[in-house]
């Protein structure tokens, strides 16, 4: 079986949470809440589950102790591919490619 990076793991993951975040403080904002949507679908794929919840929590087992590292000195930074989403606010910028 084909296991993703583990640093895309961790990024996806911190989107996800952070989307999560405002998604849960503004429920309302129909753009939070479609990046917090689109969010899931990747770790969905990533991890091969069915709920975006799910996926979450296997990706957190996945990274077991790199987590915590990443989050301690990742430096917080997303990036995004397309332009199609905005950073959520709190996140710092990152160049994309």
């Amino acid at each position: 079986m084909l296991l993703p990076a583990k640093a895309e793991v961790a990024r996806h993951l911190e989107q996800y949470r952070a989307w999560e975040r405002l998604m849960l403080a503004a429920p309302a904002d129909r753009m939070a809440r479609d990046n917090f949507e689109s969010t899931g679908y990747t770790l969905c794929v990533l991890m091969g589950k069915r709920c975006a919840r799910e996926a979450a929590d296997a990706a957190e087992r996945y990274l077991g102790a790199d987590l915590a590292v990443h989050f301690a000195g990742g430096g917080g930074r997303t990036r995004h591919r397309t332009g199609a989403r905005t950073r959520p606010t709190g996140l710092a910028a990152a160049p994309t490619r």
